[in-house]
């Protein structure tokens, strides 16, 4: 059986994944990220037995996660997720990373495309790109997305970097499953017509 490659992003109203003050701000994400549906999403991603990072965020995930598996005030669901990070390959996208020092972590030797190619050669399950848009806009212009997973937060933003520029190459998708959070969120589940 062919490994899926999911990417899994939380977008605005307005296709956002950040907002107008840069990379890092992403405030306006949190209150849709500790939903039961969001956290239920992340323990149903622990099945998947690679995660793809981007620098930034192999970075913000590695100096948060790593320490929630021993925090006994955490939600489980978040315990568990943090576990699994821990624990499965994190392939690193980055030209500037010199360590690696979050465990199970190795740099990917060549481009987003290519890399996903020949992980899907390799044994395991599903590979999860970890919402870096960065990659993920990159495999999906090569092809590379089976399925989208979409956490669509009712905020409109108002800037910011987008996942879906002009340019993308067309692609159709269907809908195979969908959730709303109580914090009105819609978690969107479309696997791509091949």
């Amino acid at each position: 059986m062919a490994r899926k490659v999911v990417a899994n992003i939380t977008l605005s109203l307005d296709g956002r994944t950040t907002g107008p003050a840069g990379p890092y701000d992403m405030g306006w994400i949190v209150p849709h990220s500790i939903t039961d549906m969001a956290r239920d999403h992340l323990v149903a991603i622990t099945d998947a037995t690679t995660a793809v990072l981007g620098r930034s965020n192999y970075e913000g995930f590695g100096g948060f996660w790593p320490t929630v598996v021993d925090d006994e005030s955490a939600d489980e669901r978040d315990r568990q997720f943090a576990e699994w990070l821990n624990k499965t390959e994190k392939v690193v996208f980055s030209h500037t990373l010199e360590e690696l020092p979050w465990e199970n972590s190795r740099a990917a030797d060549r481009e987003p495309a290519e890399m996903i190619r020949q992980l899907r050669e390799e044994e395991g399950r599903d590979i999860y790109v970890l919402a870096s848009q960065s990659i993920i806009r990159h495999l999906l212009d090569a092809g590379e997305v089976d399925r989208l997973s979409i956490n669509l937060a009712p905020e409109v933003v108002g800037g910011g970097a987008r996942l879906f520029e002009d340019g993308l190459q067309a692609s159709s998708w269907t809908l195979t499953d969908l959730a709303t959070s109580d914090s009105g969120s819609v978690w969107l589940i479309y696997d791509r017509v091949r």
